[in-house]
């Protein structure tokens, strides 16, 4: 077949042979002018791949391969000028191969419907044939209800004039795209929705549309065509009579309905069609593809391309544009690939070659789609509301015309331009370019058509994402002219930018495949038959560039072979002697030479070997001819084995034969009566002679048994008795020896426990003797104070009695500084009442906030009990449903809010009695009043107080005396009873630990007990006068403290009684925090509460500092007033009045200091208020106390690693002192970041670097990657040396390596982690610092330098990056395997909120497997901390981002499909409260994620299905409305499963009730037109497909340094 050139089926083998043979995919473009052939060419490609490569399964994939092309003809294809069955679209077609390579399915990818050809057509053209065939079955019965004609009468098929081609059955085309359909699969209901849809959009162009004036146009609502295009499609006819001839205008104040001409409204209802049809042919694709979906595992495919060819016609307008720039795109393509990249692997290999001149297209593509060329001018113009051709034609002028020989002006127009393609030159009219790249319908037909009850439709306009390609490649191609990415919304949606965006990813599939071509030469432009137009083909092969293609042929080497390829086929053709060399690539030279004399033949290059045309066969006759003469050889020998052994066989049975005829013969002979009894006594006697021998030696061997076995037996029964015997006392030996260690251990604790006891017990006797020291050092200093009081005042009497005289003269200035105090205490008054307006003030906006605050809270209380109302509305409904014995629950619920009111009640009884204890602190106040009067009463009796200070003294004398000599009597007592309990106790140890001065403490601290008693008695008579005046001073501190301790009290009670109220309902609590977590206000209550903590420090210091200053003044007032009267008797009455002046300001004031306490009081009872804050604020803590342990950990590890640097610092700092002492350090040296190794330590290097390296470690000591690094530094230093055996040599063994590492340790989660991340960290610096730009935009220019120069080792990265995606896989693997026996007891066992599957379903047996009760089964909480060690680990080890994403994708797909197959498989778990319970586990999950920022992972997506069922269980299963909503919501679950829950669903108690069966009926009619897969239960082995994003590494490589850790000291830094 190969041999049969120009064939379409040898390029077909040729690309399937490639396929075959190199395991990589392919692609076969067809290319030519329109009308070439090229879309029959195609179609016998393909069918020549469904006949060689036919599958053995019953599902005839080939044939519907085979079948999609008839159907895509008749809705893609139409006649033009140039050709009958013209591709007015582009078509890649995709066929899958397995690994057997037979077809396992195929996928469709389109390009640029020219969708004005359903609208408009050009004389002597048609529109697609689907129409015209749908015309020529009018009359059929089965289609009566289009109400279709024939196509001479429909607008949108009669404008070409010509409505048949000649030698064409649109009637038989027509049953052959039935018949297509229904191989596809397709239904015939949905047939006739398709032909519902085409006939809806013929009537649509028959529609008039009249003018009413010149601004207004309008459609009768009787106009016929309009009515049958409604009724088709479901829709009110007078909304779209009104909506083709009006639009609607949005503007920021209103909305104007703005009337069209009627040209615009015949532009609307053109544009209306082209949509309809554009939907309903993507619609089709997406039919055909999901009918060639392949379900097994692709190996390879090939692709076939059938794409539109260069056109030119009389009007050219946006779709040839776009055609030609498709063209130009496959030309580049085509060009790069056979003379660019032919011409370069001359170059490269050092092949001798002249360059040949071939026409480069590359400006041409630069003009159209580079930045500010013919696209983006095309895209920026649609822009602007006011845009228009001619303005964008102008701009095409100003920048291109006369500045680019490409492009030009038409002489006779000036609405169009020319562009000078690799073809032809064609000139494109500007008219109507906008329009169509903007491709835009009105809104308000979109949304009459949205509204239609016909389901096909209303998919139309269902916004769903573009499903990807099954043949993208990972390979990423770079384009020839950088490719600018829109910004905006409004530019990506143009025709032009998706087209320019499809075209891109068709390049890329293209150029990640291997290339066949096939040219299509058009013999004429008349479609005549046998007619050969030399000129016209010349012209298309000069332009399609066969022509420089045969030139290349002819003078290059067409055929290759790398060495090794050339040894493996070829060394059969080679002698024995040559095979012996080591060097295969000298073996081929030598043997080559031998085989072809003529060295222009073939050349040698640096890795191939080069032929011309022709050598290749003439090796391959060469090599059949040996390989014939080899089988001939073989069948010889063969042959004359078989025959021989034939005749062996035949020899022996001859040799039979005789044999028993002679004997037979003799046997007749000789045989007579007499021999024959002879024969027979002699057969007797042998008989008995040998029974005789043998019974003899049976009665001998059994004997033998049977004393053997009486020995062994009894050998085995003393050896075992002997056993019983020693394990008896060793019991024995255990029990004493256990009873002795056990002794043994309780006296050490007993001793240990008493030493503890002891020790405490002084150290408490100790305290308490300081403390009584220090109150007895007070009582003296007291004492002391005291008398020195008395001696000053008595002498201060006698100084008064000489200075009396002296007082009158003083009197006058004694009243001048009363008056100037007056002023003064006036004074201070007024700013005590300016401070305490301002308090008011500062109170009252307190007051404000805290009312805010109160309705807010009040508001969301409401908020809450409305919809505890709103439940309790909702469960009576479903009561009068459901059966009576709902009414119990009724009752439960009552008794619920009876309960909640009393606690209301009970907590305004406890308000009630807070406002009653204020009134009783107020009653207090009062009394501490007149507790102030009574001291102003006891300031008077002072001078009798003296007298008995002096009384006191002398008595405190005598008893410190008598103290002193109890304390040396106790402590002799205390000493000997010491000694006798140490002596008692045998604490030899503790005696030896103890000095005298111990003994003589603890005996000091033992007499307190007694000393304590004696000194409260002594005490007691001195302190009695003294502790009234104390008391009396500091009666008023201790109230307030008692205060503070009972406002304490009493939010501690209200602190317990709003716990009780939570433990009473642990739903509600649920919900009121969940609510309070996502509440926001909680920062500013905290900034409230502390802002008014701090206004109440203020007050209160203000208040001590104001009531300090009044008590001294007071103090200095009562002794002048003292004084006054002691030395002044003649003038006491006058002093008196002045005295009692001063005590009632002192009253008002202490009046008013009352007064701003009692509003003190009033704001500490406002700050009960932060109490229900605080006890957020304490939920907040323990969450933050939780998070501080978890970083108290993370710290704990850091402080370990920094010990161990410490270390290393140290040992480094001795070595440098070393150094340093021996002499003066060199200079420093310049590293280039390469590290220097031998060839003989490559080993070495592996086997400490990859072998032996422990991850754990090095994500201690060292950064993320640094054995990647260290590998990539020792490639640099191989290609720095250009040897390559080194190179290859160490990247084989670093693949190796790791491969043995992943092997060693497949199931060690850590291991595999650490060598996936630095094996992707190892691949991006092969990327980074290959040399190629797309990755050197993030490089430095130090890095930029450090690039590979020699060497090429992109080989080496696919292979890198396949074992990274094995190792991946493997990763995976493990995390499952540990991670599957905790998802079941996690997620559907075990109960995370208490009490909600507390009851068991009746009638189910039980399972002893999973729901017994163990406490150390897995919970939701060990499921997240493996997961966040899964996390941690990866994060440590340095993986990428991205990386983690996609591990947790899976992970949390496993979870939710194991979960749910558990579900599915098991009817105890299908309740309401099981769903409550999966859903509150899902939430776990979901903030897992938020927690680790991991909500971009796509991981909550894989938890869909498992939320639609927790759902599922929950919502209510009676009415229609549930069953539609069911339908509705559960979007993620096929039929199958909705159906197996409901039918699964089980009530745990009386309150729930069984899906009826009706129900389920319902549901599962209503879900029989939904397609999805029929399978009930999950893969869980699925596994998505992972990628390994491109991240530049920011580590400079000469700053990298060696650690001591890995043994690599022979590696040197360069």
């Amino acid at each position: 077949m190969g041999d049969m050139d120009p064939h379409i089926f040898a390029v077909a083998e040729e690309a399937y042979k490639q396929m075959a043979r190199n395991n990589k995919n392919q692609s076969i473009i067809v290319s030519g002018e329109s009308g070439a052939g090229k879309t029959v060419s195609a179609r016998y490609a393909m069918r020549y791949f469904a006949t060689v490569s036919k599958s053995s399964s019953k599902a005839h994939v080939e044939d519907k391969v085979l079948a999609s092309n008839p159907l895509t003809e008749a809705i893609g294809n139409a006649k033009t000028t140039r050709n009958d069955n013209s591709s007015r679209f582009g078509k890649y077609t995709g066929i899958g191969f397995d690994k057997r390579y037979q077809i396992i399915g195929a996928n469709l990818r389109t390009y640029l419907l020219e969708k004005s050809r359903v609208v408009f057509q050009s004389e002597n053209e048609r529109n697609y044939h689907i129409f015209y065939q749908l015309c020529a079955l009018a009359k059929e019965s089965e289609y009566q209800h289009l109400k279709l004609v024939s196509a001479d009468e429909f607008n949108y098929t009669s404008m070409g004039g010509t409505t048949v081609i000649e030698g064409v059955s649109d009637k038989a085309d027509m049953v052959e795209t039935q018949k297509t359909f229904t191989l596809l699969g397709l239904k015939e209901d949905f047939q006739m929705d398709v032909f519902k849809v085409l006939a809806a959009i013929l009537h649509l162009g028959n529609v008039q549309v009249k003018a009413a004036s010149e601004d207004k146009s309008y459609v009768s609502l009787d106009d016929h065509h309009l009515n049958i295009f409604c009724e088709l499609l479901d829709i009110d006819n007078s909304k779209v009579a009104h909506w083709l001839c009006n639009r609607k205008l949005m503007t920021s104040s209103e909305t104007v309905i703005k009337p069209m001409m009627k040209n615009q409204a015949v532009n609307a209802r053109d544009a209306l069609a082209k949509q309809i049809y554009a939907y309903l042919f993507d619609c089709i694709v997406g039919k055909i593809n999901n009918a060639l979906l392949f379900s097994g595992k692709q190996h390879t495919f090939i692709g076939v391309l059938d794409i539109y060819g260069f056109e030119t016609f009389d009007v050219n307008s946006f779709e040839q544009f776009c055609i030609n720039y498709a063209n130009e795109k496959l030309q580049q393509q085509f060009n790069l690939h056979v003379f660019k990249l032919e011409q370069e692997e001359y170059m490269k290999e050092d092949i001798p070659w002249t360059l040949i001149d071939f026409y480069d297209n590359q400006p041409v593509i630069n003009l159209i789609e580079a930045k500010m060329g013919i696209l983006d001018l095309l895209d920026e113009e649609c822009l602007f509301p006011q845009g228009t051709d001619e303005n964008w034609l102008q701009k095409l002028y100003n920048n291109y015309l006369d500045k680019n020989p490409l492009f030009e002006k038409p002489r006779m127009s000036s609405k169009a331009f020319m562009i000078q393609h690799f073809a032809d030159k064609v000139q494109y009219k500007c008219e109507g370019f906008l329009e169509k790249n903007r491709d835009t319908i009105y809104e308000e037909l979109i949304e009459i058509l949205k509204t239609s009850k016909f389901q096909l439709l209303v998919k139309f306009f269902q916004e769903d994402e573009v499903p990807s390609s099954p043949f993208n490649s990972s390979i990423k191609i770079k384009p020839a002219w950088p490719v600018v990415k829109p910004t905006n919304k409004q530019l990506r949606k143009t025709v032009g930018n998706k087209f320019r965006s499809s075209l891109y990813l068709l390049m890329e599939t293209l150029n990640a495949t291997t290339p066949h071509y096939v040219r299509c030469i058009k013999p004429n432009d008349d479609k005549l038959p046998f007619e050969y137009d030399s000129k016209r083909v010349v012209q298309q092969l000069r332009a399609c560039g066969v022509l420089e293609t045969i030139r290349i042929s002819a003078q290059s080497y067409p055929s290759r072979w790398t060495y090794i390829e050339f040894f493996s086929r070829y060394s059969i053709l080679m002698t024995q002697q040559e095979i012996s060399q080591n060097d295969k690539k000298q073996i081929c030279k030598i043997s080559l030479q031998r085989l072809i004399q003529d060295p222009n033949q073939y050349k040698f290059g640096r890795t191939k070997i080069f032929f011309r045309a022709g050598q290749v066969a003439y090796l391959e006759k060469l090599r059949s001819d040996k390989l014939r003469g080899a089988c001939i050889t073989i069948q010889k020998n063969v042959r004359s084995w078989i025959q021989r052994k034939k005749f062996l066989r035949l020899k022996y049975a001859v040799i039979t034969i005789q044999q028993y005829f002679r004997g037979q013969r003799t046997v007749r002979q000789a045989v007579s009566a007499t021999a024959l009894k002879q024969a027979w006594a002699a057969i007797i006697i042998q008989k008995y002679c040998r029974r005789f021998l043998v019974r003899r030696i049976y009665q001998l061997i059994y004997v033998a048994t049977v004393t053997i076995q009486a020995y062994t037996r009894g050998y085995l029964a003393r050896k075992k008795y002997q056993k019983i015997l020693q394990e008896h006392k060793a019991i024995v030996l255990q029990k004493y020896a256990r009873a002795w260690l056990a002794r043994r251990r309780f006296q050490s604790i007993r001793r240990f426990v008493l030493n503890i006891q002891l020790s405490y017990r002084v150290q408490r006797l100790q305290k308490k003797l300081e403390d009584q020291n220090k109150e007895n050092h007070g009582l003296l200093e007291r004492l002391t104070g005291l008398a020195a009081v008395h001696s000053s005042n008595v002498s201060k009497l006698q100084k008064l009695e000489t200075e009396f005289e002296k007082s009158v003269a003083q009197k006058k200035i004694l009243e001048e500084q009363i008056k100037k105090s007056k002023e003064e205490t006036e004074q201070k008054v007024t700013k005590l009442e300016q401070q305490y307006t301002s308090l008011e003030g500062q109170k009252q906006e307190l007051e404000k906030k805290l009312q805010d605050k109160s309705r807010e809270m009040e508001e969301k209380m409401d908020d809450l009990t409305k919809q505890l109302f709103a439940d309790l509305e909702k469960e009576e409904r479903q009561r009068k449903i459901l059966e009576t014995n709902f009414q119990n629950q009724k009752k439960d619920y009552e008794k619920q809010i009876e309960a909640l009111h009393e606690e209301i009640r009970c907590l305004r009884e406890e308000n009630i009695r807070l406002q009653q204890q204020s009134q009783d602190d107020f009653q207090m106040n009062e009394n501490l009043k007149q507790e102030i009067e009574q001291l102003k009463k006891q300031a008077k009796e002072i001078p009798g107080l003296k007298k008995e200070i002096l009384l006191l003294e002398a008595q405190k004398i005598d008893t410190e005396k008598q103290i002193q000599t109890q304390v040396k009597d106790m402590r002799e007592k205390m000493s000997e009873v010491t000694k006798q309990l140490l002596g008692s106790l045998e604490i030899e140890g503790l005696q030896n630990r103890l000095s005298q001065e111990d003994l003589e403490q603890m005996n000091e601290d033992g007499e307190l007990w007694f000393a304590y008693d004696g000194l409260k008695k002594a005490t007691r008579v001195l302190e009695c006068h003294f502790q009234a005046q104390k008391e009396s001073y500091e009666k008023e501190i201790e109230t307030l403290n008692f205060k503070i301790e009972h406002l304490n009290q009493e939010t501690n009670h209200l602190q317990k009684l709003f716990r009780e109220e939570n433990s009473v309902n642990d739903n509600i609590r649920q919900e009121v925090t969940r609510l309070s977590a996502e509440n926001m206000i909680i920062p500013e209550l905290k900034q409230q509460v502390s802002e008014l903590k701090r206004q109440k420090l203020d007050l209160e210091n203000s208040l001590k500092e104001q009531a300090s200053e009044m008590k001294e003044k007071m103090e200095k007032v009562s002794i002048q007033l003292h004084h006054d009267l002691e030395e002044e008797g003649s003038q006491r009455r006058s002093l008196e009045l002045q005295r009692q002046n001063y005590e009632k300001e002192k009253e008002e004031l202490v009046a008013k200091l009352e007064e701003i306490q009692e509003k003190n009081n009033q704001l500490k009872k406002e700050f009960k208020s932060e109490s229900e804050a605080k006890g957020k604020i304490r939920q907040e803590i323990s969450r933050l106390t939780a998070e501080n342990m978890d970083l108290e950990e993370q710290i704990d590890m850091k402080n370990k690693s920094i010990r161990k640097l410490q270390d290393q610092i140290q040992a480094l700092t001795k070595t440098i002192e070393k150094e340093s002492k021996a002499g003066a350090p060199p200079p420093p040296k310049e590293y280039i970041g390469m590290l220097e190794y031998k060839s003989e330590d490559e080993a070495k290097l592996i086997k400490h670097l990859v072998l032996d390296l422990k991850p754990r470690g090095v994500v201690v000591n060292m950064f993320p990657g640094l054995p990647a690094h260290i590998m990539f530094m020792c490639v640099r230093y191989a290609d720095h040396l250009n040897d390559a055996d080194r190179l290859k040599s160490l990247m084989n063994s670093i693949i190796n390596g790791i491969k043995e590492a992943s092997q060693n340790h497949a199931g060690d989660f850590e291991m595999l982690s650490f060598w996936l991340s630095n094996i992707y960290h190892f691949l991006n610096c092969l990327r980074q610092y290959s040399g190629e730009e797309e990755f050197m935009k993030h490089n430095t220019s130090r890095q930029n330098n450090n690039c590979l120069k020699n060497f090429d080792l992109s080989e080496h990265r696919q292979i890198l990056s396949d074992l990274a995606i094995r190792i991946y896989q493997q990763f995976i693997t493990v995390m499952e395997n540990n991670i599957q026996s905790m998802i079941v007891p996690g997620m559907l066992e075990h109960e995370s909120l208490q009490g909600i599957s507390s009851m068991k379903p009746t009638g189910l047996r039980k399972r002893s497997s999973s729901i017994k009760e163990d406490p150390d089964s897995y919970t939701i909480t060990t499921l997240l901390q493996q997961l966040s060690y899964y996390y941690n680990t990866m994060c440590q080890h340095g993986m990428d981002p991205e990386l983690i994403k996609q591990a947790v994708r899976q992970l949390f797909f496993l979870i939710g499909a194991v979960t749910l197959n558990n579900l599915f498989l098991r009817k105890d778990m299908c309740s309401c409260r099981k769903g409550m319970q999966i859903r509150c586990n899902i939430s776990y999950l979901e903030e897992w994620l938020k927690e680790k920022n991991l909500q971009n992972s796509s991981a909550k997506e894989t938890m869909e299905p498992l939320s639609q069922v927790a759902w599922l269980l929950q919502v209510n299963k009676t009415t229609d409305d549930d069953a539609k909503e069911i339908c509705d919501r559960c979007s993620s679950l096929s039929a199958v499963q909705i159906v197996k829950i409901l039918n699964s669903y089980t009530p745990i108690d009386d309150f729930e009730k069984r899906v009826a069966p009706s129900f389920v009926r319902k549901v599962q009619s209503m879900l029989h037109n939904r397609e999805d897969m029929p399978q009930l239960v999950l893969d869980t082995k699925y596994q998505f497909q992972v990628t390994f994003p491109f991240t530049p590494s920011s580590q400079a490589l000469e700053t990298i340094q060696v650690p001591s850790s890995l043994k690599l000291g022979f590696l040197i830094r360069v």
